[in-house]
């Protein structure tokens, strides 16, 4: 596997407080890397930094290559780093459909007095634009609910309109912020189901999760922060044996 996403050295602080300190990792094209770690480890506060919310104080983010640290949230969609959030934030009065749309127009090209005349190049890229948003939510799950308000869908059904809507951006890396957070056992088992199925669709995937069964058994690698600082990265297996992550992320119980 070749090195999708880099991180080195990135550090952030707020006043008097170090948010993160000198961290560094690497995302691997196609695999599924978690980022753990207690309550206030700074997971966040990477992933805001990653996506241009937070400006760093230290060190460089490179996406194949190109460097995304000092750009602005939608340069960094454009570059190909879409994400998703802790807190559902769709679009409650639209609908499943026009939620997704939302996501594409990341992608077009028809300027707004295209569509504004109803240019032939304008009505023939909304048609696909429909056309891709429709494939998006089929593939999440959810594409019988295409005309329902967003405001409308399940929990579970509604994250999964998130990650359709990110998806339509046509990211490189989709990074998830808590996808799991509030889902019953059901909803996690078929989360589970269909990231390993974006996974092998060809998207390269990277999540914050609390859930540790979930990231253990669905990660191919991952990495710890605890007060900012990355205690450990590997696979699983090497990483839950790891007596720095058993002490500050699980107590005295084993992964």
């Amino acid at each position: 596997m070749s090195a999708l996403l880099t991180v080195t050295g990135v550090s952030k602080a707020f006043g008097g407080l170090q948010a993160l300190s000198d961290v560094s990792l690497q995302v691997n094209a196609g695999e599924i890397f978690g980022l753990i770690g207690p309550n206030g480890a700074g997971k966040t506060t990477l992933f805001n930094a990653l996506t241009g919310l937070y400006s760093v104080d230290r060190g460089e983010v490179r996406l194949d290559g190109a460097r995304l640290d000092g750009r602005k949230p939608h340069e960094v969609l454009k570059a190909g780093l879409a994400r998703t959030f802790q807190n559902i934030r769709l679009f409650a009065e639209m609908t499943a459909l026009e939620n997704v749309l939302v996501g594409r127009h990341a992608r077009t090209a028809s300027g707004v007095l295209g569509a504004v005349l109803r240019l032939p190049a304008a009505r023939r890229e909304e048609a696909d634009s429909r056309a891709r948003a429709h494939a998006l939510l089929e593939r999440v799950g959810i594409a019988s609910h295409a005309r329902r308000l967003a405001k409308n869908l399940s929990y579970g059904d509604q994250r999964r309109l998130e990650i359709a809507r990110a998806l339509a951006t046509e990211p490189t890396i989709l990074a998830l912020d808590e996808p799991a957070a509030g889902m019953n056992p059901a909803e996690r088992a078929a989360l589970r189901e269909l990231l390993l199925q974006l996974q092998a669709g060809g998207v390269t995937l990277l999540l914050i999760e609390h859930d540790v069964k979930l990231v253990m058994g669905l990660c191919n690698r991952l990495a710890v922060l605890d007060y900012g600082v990355k205690i450990a990265e590997g696979t699983p297996d090497i990483v839950g044996r790891d007596p720095k992550v058993v002490a500050a992320y699980l107590g005295d119980e084993a992964i």
